[in-house]
């Protein structure tokens, strides 16, 4: 499929704690996307997902935004190229 293609995204601000990762997980399984969502150690929430840019794009306006405890401060966006690896979205610890 041309349309598809993948996102990393490294979301900053009051991100953690605050379900940001279980929010994130099944936005993106609503959307049919693929990949996974992370804590990092320096308190971001890191993203990799995968599927139509459409879709992929609603994720990232939900993730700028988050679920209501959250405060997100930035998100970073970088756009590669689809590698179909995956087959569900997860949280991975």
């Amino acid at each position: 499929m041309e349309n598809k293609e993948r996102v990393h995204i490294i979301v900053s601000g009051r991100v953690q704690g605050v379900f940001f990762r279980d929010f994130t997980r099944r936005k993106a399984q609503s959307l049919g996307l693929t990949g996974w969502v992370r804590n990092t150690d320096d308190g971001n929430v890191e993203i990799v997902a995968e599927g139509e840019k459409d879709k992929l794009d609603k994720l990232i306006e939900a993730v700028k935004i988050g679920p209501a405890s959250a405060i997100v401060k930035d998100c970073q966006v970088k756009r590669q190229e689809c590698t179909n690896e995956f087959q569900d979205f997860q949280i991975i610890y």
